[in-house]
């Protein structure tokens, strides 16, 4: 019976950790937008032109680069 209850409360913090990481990262969108005044489907397609760029991620070191360079 703990073992059950173990993975019920397992299962409710990853849920927990996802939703405010999907909160988080619309918050940023939304901050995006607003401040380079685009809607939420260009801030997206930034994202995506970024990661393709970078290598989809993070430099070796962990850290977004400094500069964030808007083309177009």
């Amino acid at each position: 019976m703990a073992g059950v209850l173990e993975q019920l409360i397992r299962q409710q913090n990853r849920v927990e950790y996802r939703s405010l990481k999907a909160m988080e990262l619309e918050a940023a969108k939304e901050i995006l937008a607003e401040v380079f005044r685009v809607p939420l489907s260009e801030v997206d397609e930034m994202i995506r032109c970024r990661f393709e760029v970078e290598g989809a991620g993070p430099n070796e070191k962990g850290l977004w680069p400094q500069e964030f360079c808007l083309e177009g």
